[in-house]
């Protein structure tokens, strides 16, 4: 729906709350100090609506603006995602705004892998939820267990997985440049 979609049903909703009220445009005029001709050419939408003109009719009507401008419904706030599986880790996403911060959580399963630090713009936060995460992060090698958080600035190579002994749980959050491609990350050498 375009603004001027949203901005032509107000006039309409105005009249109907007015009638709903039985309050008559002299009234409403007295009430507020819109002008009638103004509050008709309102109702009839020969009149755009501005904040100037809504907010005191709201305030006599004694209704939030919403209900003037027509908001859109609530939607379901459930985020409903399917999994997502790469290199081996099922993905499920959290959120749904696209630009925004993204939030996943994810399952690493229990194997044997070499790190691969790996460095990108941004910055992350790591919450385990069940299992033990292996996080290498520069010259850091840890693991982390349920009930532990980490956030890092990703520019620093970095690499998080299966410590080996089984599979491990976590909730990751991170800004709209953690989606962009890794890029590879000479690891350190020991």
């Amino acid at each position: 729906m375009t603004t001027d979609d949203v901005l032509a049903e107000v006039g309409p909703r105005l009249r109907r709350i007015r009638k709903e009220r039985e309050v008559t445009l002299a009234t409403l005029s007295g009430a507020t100090g819109i002008s009638v001709s103004t509050l008709s050419r309102l109702e009839s939408g020969l009149r755009k609506p501005s904040l100037e003109l809504l907010l005191p009719i709201a305030q006599a009507h004694q209704v939030p603006l919403d209900e003037l401008v027509g908001a859109p419904p609530v939607s379901d706030p459930r985020v409903r995602a399917k999994p997502l599986v790469r290199h081996g880790r099922t993905f499920w996403p959290l959120s749904r705004q696209p630009g925004g911060p993204q939030a996943f959580k994810v399952l690493v399963p229990q194997r044997d892998e070499e790190p691969e630090p790996r460095t990108h713009e941004g910055y992350e936060w790591l919450y385990v939820m069940s299992g033990r995460l292996r996080v290498v992060l520069a010259e850091h090698d840890v693991v982390m267990t349920a009930g532990e958080a980490a956030e890092f600035d990703t520019r620093v190579p970095h690499w998080f997985g299966s410590t080996g002994e089984g599979p491990a749980e976590f909730l990751s959050l991170f800004g709209p440049q953690g989606e962009r491609m890794h890029v590879r990350a000479r690891p350190s050498q020991r």
